[in-house]
């Protein structure tokens, strides 16, 4: 699909469904750099405008730089403009020489020429787990590594639980989860509050639980699929989540949560700081499939990818960042960093002796798939749109969950 050697330019629809299939956890902005003309100088996009130069995450690009034997010009952009001046750039033939992006905007990337495979350019991916490398998979051929995960578990308040005489062993299946909500509310409390927005972030929530019913992105209306959205329905119609989720984002959701009067919360790693800030006696869980055991959550985070370059001289180069960047000790270090569960068995292992709590976020991304898998590609962001519409309708109560899965469907199509 992509060589070295040719491009393709990526075209204006290819930017429209870029813009859609923009990941659900990135955050803020940045400002714009140039390439460096010298040749000892690489430049490295990343969606991290949060750290600045001073940052663990800007002193291991340099580090890295350093062990090359290069300069880096290393420029940070809000992930949506990210992906966008990551497709303009390819047009105009000035790529960084490094692109850290979202992962679901991998295989769109790809799928426009502008990425070179692992094949090519000779990045080792042996030790990846297969679920997380899947993500960055298109047509057979696998651009880029990640450099670490995210996934959605349940975070569960122990004080609200115990008052309400649940035993958190026992939620086990959606059965025995909605029981335990049903409890948390006649105790007084709240039961569970999560995201339903009509965004990437609403699909983002509700994936867990389509896939957790056995339900395939193929077929959205299907009878599992509509049994997850009916699961949905069902909590907001007898009060046991607010009428919020509707509007709510994972951060007003977490919000919601850190008052102290849920149950539960569906919500990511990257909220593990705030549960501590909040002083919440909390646990966390993988979120449940329908008949028992962890459904497959969706990943978030970041691929490190190589860029089609005309000047093919500098993949040598780029290659050697990029195993600095994804080597052991630094993927420990920038996965702790970012609040992310690193994508190999080894990195992972050393997470969990250094911090026991990240044990069921461990266990929730091996059980996690990718947003993209299955070779969806490109084909994934008109999905996830119609799937937030038919949420939005269902919860809203202007469609029952099988008319707004059946008319989801007939859109996708």
């Amino acid at each position: 699909m992509n060589s070295f050697s040719g491009r393709r330019r990526p075209t204006a629809a290819v930017l429209i469904s870029l813009a859609v299939a923009t990941g659900a956890t990135a955050c803020g902005s940045g400002s714009s750099g140039s390439e460096g003309a010298d040749g000892k100088t690489y430049t490295v996009w990343d969606p991290y405008p949060q750290f600045a130069k001073g940052s663990a995450w800007t002193n291991l690009l340099d580090k890295c730089g350093t062990a090359a034997g290069v300069k880096i010009k290393r420029t940070a952009f809000d992930t949506s403009d990210l992906t966008n001046k990551a497709l303009l750039a390819a047009q105009q033939g000035n790529s960084p020489d490094l692109l850290i992006v979202d992962n679901p905007v991998v295989s769109t990337l790809a799928e426009a020429g502008v990425l070179t495979t692992t094949d090519d350019n000779k990045l080792d991916t042996s030790k990846i787990d297969p679920n997380l490398l899947a993500a960055g998979q298109s047509g057979g051929k696998t651009y880029g590594t990640p450099i670490g995960a995210n996934t959605l578990a349940l975070y569960y308040n122990k004080k609200v639980l115990k008052e309400a005489g649940v035993d958190v062993a026992s939620v086990k299946d959606w059965a025995s989860l909605t029981a335990a909500l049903e409890k948390a509310k006649k105790a007084g409390k709240k039961g569970i509050t999560f995201s339903a927005i009509g965004t990437e972030e609403g699909s983002f929530q509700f994936l867990p639980w389509f896939w957790g019913a056995g339900a395939k992105l193929t077929q959205l209306n299907s009878a599992q699929g509509e049994s997850a959205l009916s699961l949905w329905k069902g909590w907001v119609k007898s009060g046991v989540a607010p009428n919020s989720v509707l509007n709510n984002t994972q951060t007003t959701s977490w919000q919601e949560f850190a008052t102290g009067d849920y149950a539960f919360a569906e919500n990511g790693t990257w909220q593990l700081a705030n549960a501590k800030k909040a002083g919440l006696d909390y646990g966390v869980l993988p979120i449940p499939g329908a008949s028992g055991g962890s459904a497959a959550a969706p990943t978030g985070g970041e691929f490190v990818t190589l860029p089609v370059q005309d000047d093919t001289g500098r993949y040598t180069t780029s290659q050697k960042l990029a195993t600095c960047l994804t080597s052991t000790q630094n993927l420990y270090d920038t996965d702790t960093t970012l609040s992310y569960v690193a994508p190999t068995t080894e990195v992972q292992d050393k997470q969990m002796a250094a911090n026991a709590e990240l044990k069921p976020w461990v266990d929730a991304v091996k059980a996690a798939k990718g947003r993209t898998s299955d070779d969806l590609g490109t084909k994934y962001p008109k999905i996830s749109e119609q799937m937030w519409k038919a949420v939005q309708s269902a919860l809203s109560g202007s469609k029952s969950p099988k008319d707004a899965m059946a008319d989801a469907q007939s859109a996708v199509k």
